[in-house]
Parts: structure tokens; sequence; C-alpha cells
């Protein structure tokens, strides 16, 4: 699979047509880059673009959601991926802070338009169905074709400071900051936030187990969950079936493991993962893989007591957003890409 993404790459059209299409809420400058059949929305966090500074691109998780979303009085606020989590300041200090538009999904959204998870829906009617286009869209080689498309056109502008270039990626992002940063050899430094590098499916079977071992279930219950799983892994790899119904798409891409992209990366990397994370377990690995191959450009740092978002635990196990370490835990890689 990495011959086949490589290869798409060095074919990405060297006509790419940009267009700055202006400030949304004095907060973001909007670029579209039209590329093939495919229209690349992406932002720049900053009002202005005079000062020279080194990218860092944030490749968010999954799902259809819009960068900004639209209230009442056509209010708007930036979610940008999940940046608004960060403390932006700390980052613009460094970087040009550059966010690339989910596939084939609004950049702005009336929130009239998205469901109970912010994410984009063209049926009111039908909380849950998304785009088909999107669906199509969905599966690693275009987030990274994608994001490449953007990397490329940015390093030709005057006001980016190539000799630096930051990667990261939360969730499903770490996936294609990984295979960016294998790729790319513009990358200084990467970072992985609640990563899985063995795929995806995989947990929902650790999870079965868990909830076995924990006395949630019993093994009886857990079983028909795993048997569940494999008959879903199944249909995500029957061609017939995902013709049929592309929300497979997503969990067949994306369940492929990521380890030997990792393993390929030799600027440094920086991962880390709340301990009560399940998505993260098997990182705990990743040291033993990298000791093996001979490599020491891995930072791994466990956020403790932390679910995959980085919030803190309720007592009945569900997240307490009103506890979240977001800020401190992009700070401290900030702090990691300045040193």
């Amino acid at each position: 699979m990495r011959i086949i993404i490589i290869i798409l790459l060095l074919f990405i059209s060297k006509s790419i047509f940009p267009q700055k299409i202006g400030n949304i809420d004095n907060k973001a400058i909007h670029f579209e880059l039209k590329h093939k059949n495919d229209t690349i929305d992406f932002i720049v966090v900053d009002t202005i673009l005079t000062k020279k500074k080194p990218i860092f691109l944030f490749c968010q998780g999954s799902m259809p959601i819009p960068l900004f979303f639209e209230f009442e009085n056509n209010r708007l606020f930036m979610f940008g991926g999940g940046i608004s989590n960060f403390d932006i300041a700390s980052i613009t200090k460094h970087y040009h802070l550059v966010v690339v538009s989910m596939p084939k999904t609004p950049l702005i959204s009336n929130v009239n338009h998205m469901n109970k998870s912010y994410c984009y829906i063209p049926d009111t009617t039908q909380k849950d169905k998304f785009k088909q286009d999107f669906l199509h869209s969905d599966y690693m080689d275009n987030y990274v074709e994608r994001a490449s498309v953007v990397l490329k056109y940015l390093k030709q502008q005057q006001w980016v400071d190539n000799d630096v270039l930051i990667v990261a990626g939360h969730s499903q992002g770490s996936k294609i900051a990984t295979v960016l940063a294998s790729i790319n050899e513009d990358i200084s430094k990467v970072g992985l936030f609640g990563a899985n590098p063995f795929g995806r499916i995989d947990q929902m079977i650790r999870k079965e187990r868990k909830l076995a071992e924990s006395g949630a279930k019993t093994w009886e219950e857990a079983e028909k969950g795993i048997n569940y799983w494999y008959k879903y892994w199944e249909r995500a790899n029957d061609t017939v079936m995902i013709n049929k119904y592309p929300q497979y798409i997503p969990w067949k891409s994306f369940s492929k493991p990521t380890i030997n992209y990792l393993l390929d990366i030799n600027v440094p990397i920086y991962l880390t993962y709340g301990t009560n994370d399940i998505t993260s377990d098997l990182c705990d690995i990743l040291p033993i893989l990298f000791i093996s191959k001979d490599k020491d450009n891995l930072t791994l740092k466990r956020q403790i007591g932390l679910e995959h978002n980085f919030f803190e635990l309720k007592e009945n196990g569900r997240a307490d957003h009103n506890k979240s370490h977001w800020v401190d835990v992009m700070n401290e890689f900030i702090e990691w890409t300045v040193k």
C-alpha cells in the first residue's frame, strides 16, 4: 500500500489552481484549491499573512464536521477540526496553523444541518445519514493526497518558512500524519495524538475483551460481540457490500495498520495518548518495535487517567467535559517541537 500512495503522490497534478477566498470571522483565512475533480478548502489561522513562519499542519479526526459552525444571528464558531480545544496563541506564536477541510463537506455550515455530533447532514430529517460523495471520499489515500496538495502549495508562498514543517494529527488524523511523514521529506517533526498504529477494527475486539475482564459483560456476551465484529470486517472487505454500503469504505481503509509507515519515519516522532483510551492501548508496544529496528526517534508520553480526547473521567466512566487537558497536552508538544 505504501508503494501505491507514493505513486499516487508522484502523479499529483502540477496545475493547482489556488484561490484566496478571504477572511472568516477575523479568525482565519480561507484558501481554495482546485485539484483534479476535487475542491480542497483549507484555513490558515491568522488574519494577515505578513510574518514568515513555518507551517503547522493539523490533521483532524474522522467524521464530516465543518471547520466553522453557524449559529443564530450568523454567529460563527471556529471548531477547526478540533483546534478550538487548543491554546491557539501558543501555536501561532511559532507557526502558521493550517487545517484542511473534510472532503465533500462544507467549510461553514449552519447547525441546523448538523446532528448532535456536529456532523454535516444534507437531509435534516435523517440525522445519521451523511452525503454519499463524502462516504466515497472517506479513505486514507484521498486524505494523504489532499494534504500533500496543500503542503505543496504552501511551500511556494513567501510567508512560509520552509526550513521547518510540523505535521500533527489526532485519532484518524494521526494515521494521515503518519503516512505523510513517511513519504514527505520536507516534514521536520510529527505529532501523533490518540493514535492506533495497528488499525481500527482491532480496538473493537479489545473493547469486548475488556468488558468481559472487568465483569461489565459475561464472556458469553463478549464472544457474541467479538463475532459481530468479525462479521462486520467480512462485510467491510466484500467488494459487493462496499459498493452497496459505502460506509464500509473508511473501516477497510483505516483498519489497515500504519506501523510500517511509522517505522519508516526518520524524523523525530512525538506520540501521546490517554491511559484510559482503548484506541491507543497498543502504543505501549511501539518502543519495543523501535528498539528492534535500532531507531531512537520516538518520544512516547502517556497522559495518566485521560481518555481519547484528553478529558478526565467521571465516576461512571464517561468523559468529564468540564475537565479537559487538551491545552496542556498540545502545549507540551509545541514546546517539544521548539526545542
